[in-house]
C-alpha cells in the first residue's frame, strides 16, 4: 500500500511544478510581440524568400546514424568499468550488442544512407 502512497504523491508533485513553473511563466514572461521576431533567421542574417524548404533526407538519416554510434560510445564505458567483475557474461553481453550494430551499419551502408551527395 505504501508504494501506491509514494506513486501517487510523486506523480501529483511532479504534476504541480509542471502546472506551477507554467503559471509562473506565463505571469512574468514578457509579452511583447512583434512580426520580426517571429520570423526564423539563421545566424542572424535575415532570410530572403520562404523559409519552407525541402530538406534532403540525407541529412536525417546521417544524423540518426550518428546518433546510433553515439549512444554505442556511452553503453561502452559502463561496459569497460564492470566488465571484470562479471567476467564471460560481459563479453558475451558486449559481443551481441556489438553484433547488432553492426549488422545495422551494414544495413545503412548497402542502402546507401553514409553516401553523401
Amino acid at each position: 500500500m505504501s508504494f501506491f502512497i509514494l506513486l501517487t504523491t510523486v506523480l501529483i508533485t511532479a504534476v504541480f511544478l509542471v502546472v506551477a513553473a507554467y503559471a509562473v511563466a506565463k505571469a512574468i514572461g514578457p509579452r511583447s510581440y512583434n512580426a520580426i521576431k517571429g520570423e526564423p533567421f539563421e545566424s542572424g542574417i535575415p532570410t530572403r524568400g520562404s523559409s519552407w524548404i525541402p530538406v534532403n533526407v540525407g541529412y536525417y538519416l546521417f544524423a540518426i546514424l550518428f546518433l546510433m554510434f553515439d549512444v554505442e560510445t556511452v553503453f561502452l564505458y559502463p561496459w569497460a568499468v564492470v566488465v571484470k567483475q562479471y567476467g564471460v557474461m560481459a563479453l558475451v553481453s558486449i559481443g551481441f550488442f556489438m553484433l547488432v550494430l553492426v549488422f545495422g551499419l551494414a544495413y545503412a551502408w548497402r542502402k546507401g544512407a553514409l553516401e553523401w551527395e
